[in-house]
């Protein structure tokens, strides 16, 4: 596989992607994933409603100041017209890729007909591809399109949607790989993203169940894919980008971040979040991404309670930072990733990280 892949003509530095997630792949995030070592990262979906697009939390996901390129901002909705002056706005506030949003299975976004329930009507589907493509070529965007394997598991049309897009102009797909009946649940398969692979000439990307340096390698042997995108296991452990590129660079694991390390890594992550969101959106936002990183460290769960009392931004990082350093002090050289219900087995700094 060639270190970097070319979309457009953007050069992405290397085959890592942070997945779009609402809520969560906002600016600092997205910057925070690509100093762990992402190549490329797509905003959490933008509403393709001409009445949102004024709102804060519109303007905040449309924020992309001080963001290395190349910009991609996803798009949803359900009328190709809307959706093509959605992309055309976008593009003239900075975005240099736009994707597509055939993948999100969230009922509030299926109910109205868009995300992964578009899988469901191809026709509209298709115009509203064709009509993003239409109104991003003539600026040189490339659009992308990210869906689900189908809307359940007796209606997989996947890879025919994945062939018309390509037909349509379509510049890189994302396969899911499960359906939008699954939600979140079961287990991802990757034959559907494979046919995909094996059916088109643009480059292709597999997602789901990405949790580690090991399942990163399987899924690209198994799919044959030109990269993979990870959501969820990004969530309070960013670097597991720079461990999937060092795993599959050298076959070799990455030894885990010291605690104290991780939680400069959080320290900054906070002070970019509150900076977007202010004190009292930012304070409460916050929780969910300190949740997330401590988990699976001793005292997390009470810690993360203990968090949520809290009511300033001020108050939270004073209360991370000496809880970390407790933690450093309690146990030398702590690696990142321990139970929480079991004391962390003491490990120097060449003990690889224990799976995932």
């Amino acid at each position: 596989m060639p270190s970097r892949l070319q979309l457009g003509s953007h050069e992405l530095p290397n085959h890592l992607f942070v997945a779009p997630m609402a809520g969560v792949t906002d600016r600092p995030f997205r910057q925070l994933c690509r100093r762990m070592g992402a190549g490329y990262a797509v905003s959490e979906m933008v509403t393709s409603r001409k009445d949102l697009w004024d709102s804060l939390k519109t303007s905040r996901r449309a924020d992309h100041q001080g963001e290395a390129g190349p910009i991609a901002v996803q798009i949803a909705g359900t009328d190709a017209l809307m959706m093509a002056e959605a992309a055309t706005y976008n593009i003239d506030r900075g975005a240099q890729i736009i994707d597509i949003n055939m993948g999100c299975p969230a009922k509030k976004v299926c109910s109205k007909w868009a995300g992964s329930a578009l899988m469901q009507d191809e026709p509209l589907a298709l115009q509203i591809i064709e009509a993003v493509v239409a109104a991003a070529a003539p600026r040189n965007v490339p659009v992308t399109l990210k869906m689900r394997t189908g809307w359940c598991e007796t209606e997989k049309n996947a890879l025919r949607l994945a062939l018309a897009a390509e037909n349509a102009g379509v510049a890189m797909v994302t396969v899911h790989g499960r359906t939008r009946e699954q939600g979140y649940k079961g287990q991802a398969e990757y034959a559907t993203v494979a046919a995909v692979k094996a059916a088109l000439r643009i480059p292709v990307v597999a997602n789901g169940d990405i949790n580690s340096p090991q399942k990163a390698e399987l899924v690209l042997a198994l799919t044959g894919a030109d990269a993979v995108m990870i959501g969820r296991a990004a969530q309070g452990r960013p670097w597991i980008f720079r461990e999937i590129a060092h795993y599959l660079a050298t076959g070799e694991t990455l030894p885990a971040p010291a605690v104290l390390q991780a939680g400069d890594w959080l320290t900054e992550h906070l002070h970019d979040h509150y900076s977007l969101y202010g004190e009292l959106t930012g304070m409460r936002t916050a929780r969910k991404h300190i949740g997330w990183a401590v988990s699976e460290l001793p005292g997390g769960e009470e810690f993360r309670q203990m968090m949520n009392r809290l009511q300033s931004c001020a108050a939270q990082l004073q209360a991370l930072k000496q809880w970390f350093s407790e933690l450093a002090d309690r146990y030398e050289r702590l690696p990142y990733l321990v139970s929480a219900s079991q004391e962390p087995t003491m490990m120097n700094n060449e003990s690889p990280r224990p799976a995932a």
